[in-house]
């Protein structure tokens, strides 16, 4: 069963016309903890019925937000539901089970709008763009590398892209990738060696090598 419920309008309730004046017996505890176990959905709108108050009564004392706290109602019971056969009675009573669920998804939603207030504030200390784009011949030459790298064996083309992308030195490149500072070198080597015979056999970068395109380091 989907719980889509918000406070006073649980799922079930679209669907049970109300009746007049009638109101059927709070079922006791030990029955309504059974057949909540069990799975029977009428327990769950029972226990909702019961305990939502008091779930909401939590969130609304922590969380400023009223929309917060009735999220936090509504995906309380959505993982007390989805977890049920987790609930042990023997440990405690449901209501007590309930809030401990509540509780931590009051403390996630609390630090889920702490990072968005960080990432806004970081946004917004943010220097304004350039609003010149790059240099049309700096993206040319880039797009050439990148295509002649990628027909490269894959060590060449990895130690290639640190240093040329990354703009690393070769001993940087070691210690990034553990590889040993010797193979490094030689994988550049060779690496430079089949761009240069690409570029002279299909005329792929003609004239001068692309500007940032690693050197001996």
């Amino acid at each position: 069963m989907a719980v889509g419920a918000t406070v006073g309008h649980a799922p079930w309730k679209a669907s049970c016309p109300v009746t007049a004046a009638r109101r059927e017996p709070d079922p006791p505890e030990d029955d309504l903890v059974a057949r909540f176990r069990a799975g029977e959905e009428l327990a769950l709108r029972q226990a909702y019925d019961r305990y939502g108050r008091a779930v909401l009564h939590l969130a609304t004392s922590t969380l400023a937000n009223r929309s917060d706290a009735e999220d936090v109602t509504q995906t309380t019971f959505v993982a007390a539901w989805l977890g049920r056969d987790t609930f042990d009675p023997d440990k405690g009573s449901l209501v007590g089970w309930l809030l401990g669920i509540a509780r931590r998804k009051v403390i996630d939603r609390l630090r889920a709008s702490a990072r968005e207030t960080r990432v806004v504030e970081t946004v917004r200390q943010l220097p304004e763009p350039a609003r010149t784009g790059p240099d049309p011949d700096t993206v040319v030459d880039r797009l050439v590398v990148a295509d002649e790298l990628a027909r490269l064996p894959d060590d060449q083309r990895r130690m290639l892209e640190l240093a040329f992308f990354d703009d690393l030195t070769h001993q940087q490149i070691a210690a990034t990738t553990g590889v040993p500072l010797g193979t490094v070198k030689s994988h550049i080597r060779r690496g430079m060696a089949s761009l240069k015979r690409r570029w002279e056999v299909d005329g792929a970068a003609p004239g001068p090598r692309p500007a940032g395109l690693p050197g001996a380091r």
